[in-house]
């Protein structure tokens, strides 16, 4: 069956599989670096109030990201088989999928909201400052509220990408950080008769934002498009469709979690150094987020074309699209990293409201997260290659082994027994990135991924 078409509209998946690596990047970094950049602008207006309310804002942020590793159990399955399906042309199997998808995304997400109740006391177990954990837990309590329209807001959107279609993400991503901005602005500041809200603003701008992104998406898909097609909800949802889901998701759900869990440990260690390192930590994280663009537009290149190839019954053609969306990754974000090196003291400078102490670790931060730009290139390039063919395992393998032995096991070491200082802690980040970035090179160049049963 061929996807479905509406009057005048460009079918972007009329030969799936054939898109180029350049095609299927370039919209999901124009998009990434949009959702970088509004997180910037929300860091800056933070700052405004102090180096309290940044370490709040980053640590509330910090946690809610871990629902989105919850959400990988769902969504890194939907990409897998939806591109599959439509590699292989099957078009009603593209909607079953998306259909089922959405509802166990909104079942998981309805789950996680019990934690709202606890939000102060997760910010808490960071180890922060009393009175961060107890803005941060009122920011965190914020965006748990929001968690089913940011759940079927990133599933639609995964679905789209599995199909090849990655400009109506980016279309809709535009407009809603075009409304988190401004939403930001009133509620942060308190303007156009709006409350000031502080910190709390932020919070209550991304969840605005989140459900904009969900409604627009949803009525482009009830009024025919998308190229997703429509069809029943509770027929989609079988136990054989589920498990498949599931299957390929859950490894990558547990490697989400283990990655959230590990930077929270991280974290924790850099605040046993004090509020200032933490905000620097954030600061720099948020800078650096624009080299992580080019890297996350590759890897959903990866994962859309090699599961589309593999579909397609074309498995060397996969491995070449793996092979050049790394190689690709590895001149763009190294490019990238070397520019932001170089700007790192201006970059800092933004956020000089934070304190000289503060924006001074974080421009030693750029710097050595910085340097490892192309080892990172690697991870997710072939990390999103190999979740693409559905080898969601081994990724969760090589995260276990570079974060909690070579970044962390080091980090507590540095911090403990010797005594170092939070640059030497920040240093151990090049080994974690090392480590993986072998890891992966060897199991997509030993082919095992070709095999996977999804």
């Amino acid at each position: 069956m061929s996807p479905p078409r509406t009057p005048g509209r460009t079918d972007p998946m009329d030969a799936p599989g054939t898109q180029s690596v350049w095609e299927l990047a370039w919209p999901s970094m124009a998009l990434f670096a949009l959702h970088a950049l509004v997180g910037i602008v929300d860091l800056v207006f933070v700052g405004s109030l102090g180096t309290q309310a940044v370490a709040s804002v980053g640590v509330a942020s910090q946690l809610h990201f871990f629902l989105f590793g919850l959400m990988a159990a769902v969504t890194m399955g939907t990409v897998a088989l939806v591109a599959r399906a439509s590699g292989a042309g099957n078009w009603n199997e593209v909607g079953a999928v998306t259909h089922a998808s959405v509802l166990l995304a909104v079942a998981i997400a309805a789950v996680a909201m019990l934690a709202i109740p606890a939000a102060r006391s997760l910010v808490g177990l960071l180890g922060v400052e009393p009175a961060v954990a107890t803005l941060g837990g009122e920011c965190l309590r914020i965006l748990f509220a929001f968690n089913v329209p940011f759940a079927v807001g990133v599933t639609i959107s995964m679905a789209l990408r599995g199909a090849g279609d990655v400009r109506t993400p980016l279309a809709v991503g535009i407009a809603v950080n075009a409304i988190n901005i401004v939403a930001d602005y009133v509620l942060i500041f308190g303007k156009f008769g709006a409350p000031v809200m502080g910190p709390q603003g932020s919070a209550l701008a991304s969840g605005i934002a989140f459900t904009s992104g969900m409604l627009l998406l949803s009525w482009l898909w009830l009024r025919n498009h998308l190229v997703i097609p429509r069809g029943p909800w509770l027929a989609t949802l079988t136990r054989t469709r589920c498990r498949r889901i599931l299957r390929i998701g859950i490894p990558t759900a547990l490697e989400q979690a283990a990655w959230h869990i590990g930077l929270l440990l991280f974290l924790g260690i850099v605040a046993n150094f004090g509020t200032e390192p933490v905000s620097a930590y954030m600061i720099g994280v948020r800078i650096l987020s624009f080299c992580f663009v080019p890297g996350l537009g590759f890897s959903t290149a990866a994962s859309i074309l090699v599961g589309q190839n593999l579909g397609a019954g074309r498995p060397d053609r996969a491995a070449h699209s793996g092979w050049r969306a790394s190689v690709g990754a590895v001149l763009v974000m190294g490019a990238v990293g070397l520019l932001i090196i170089a700007l790192a003291p201006s970059l800092a400078g933004w956020f000089g409201s934070a304190g000289e102490t503060t924006t001074n670790l974080a421009v030693t931060f750029i710097y050595i997260l910085g340097a490892a730009q192309p080892l990172m290139a690697v991870e997710f390039a072939l990390g999103g290659a190999l979740r693409g063919a559905g080898d969601t395992r081994f990724p969760l393998v090589a995260i276990l082994t570079g974060l909690f032995v070579f970044r962390l096991g080091a980090a507590i070491f540095i911090a403990g027994p010797i005594f170092g200082t939070v640059t030497a802690v920040w240093c151990c980040l090049i080994a974690d990135y090392a480590v993986k970035a072998a890891m992966l090179a060897w199991r997509f160049a030993n082919g095992r991924w070709k095999r996977v049963e999804v």
